[in-house]
């Protein structure tokens, strides 16, 4: 059972939910305000959008939730979170992933199709991508320029935490919105919390333009 948290304001729980069902998942739409996951949870999705409005800081209402303690508790016991987008910059407000994510250098939304290349496969979520080609998925924010210190990004490049980072069509690394290191998705060191701003929900089709999600959200279960 795939546990997908619905937030005031979240925009992209429906896409989830389609996306792996059409893999053949089952998945639950679990509201904020519950106090409890579904016994059964294999995995739990934090999905993108603006929580709360975005109001103070993106992720920073939706912290408070009452579903977050059950989802703290739940990632404690090595159970596997993804957070995508709004969902990435809550696990960063909740300090279960390191870093921050603040406004986009030029201040402006991002809104396209995006190179992203794997820079570490050896995790649960990228096991079947291939290093060495770039995956085409859609990207949308306005905070999505992660920020850390130094001995953060040493400690996270040492560990193998770095997982994606933006890039050409050649997959020659770019920074497109500011980021340290042109960081696009990292994990935590026991590698069951992870944590992107791409959206691989929304590249699932060729309807949509991209397939390349798939063996992202896939890779979790196969």
């Amino acid at each position: 059972m795939i546990a997908v948290i619905q937030f005031l304001g979240t925009n992209c729980e429906y896409d989830t939910i389609k996306a792996y069902e059409n893999l053949g998942y089952k998945t639950k739409l679990v509201w904020h305000e519950d106090n409890e996951l579904p016994a059964n949870t294999e995995l739990v999705v934090l999905p993108g959008g603006f929580s709360y409005g975005d109001y103070l800081r993106s992720g920073a209402i939706a912290k408070f939730a009452n579903i977050i303690n059950a989802v703290i508790s739940y990632a404690n016991k090595g159970g596997v979170v993804l957070g995508i987008c709004n969902g990435f910059q809550i696990l960063t407000e909740l300090k279960l992933l390191d870093g921050a994510l603040i406004n986009n250098q030029n201040l402006k939304f991002i809104s396209k199709f995006q190179n992203i290349k794997a820079i570490n496969t050896n995790n649960s979520f990228l096991k079947n991508v291939d290093k060495l080609k770039p995956l085409n998925i859609p990207i949308a924010h306005a905070d999505g320029n992660f920020v850390c210190n130094n001995d953060i990004l040493k400690s996270m490049s040492d560990n193998e935490q770095i997982l994606l980072k933006y890039c050409d069509d050649e997959g020659n690394e770019c920074n497109i919105n500011g980021s340290i290191d042109n960081i696009a998705g990292i994990c935590n060191k026991e590698k069951n919390i992870f944590g992107l701003m791409p959206h691989p929900e929304r590249a699932t089709s060729d309807i949509l333009g991209s397939t390349d999600g798939l063996c992202m959200l896939d890779g979790f279960f196969k």
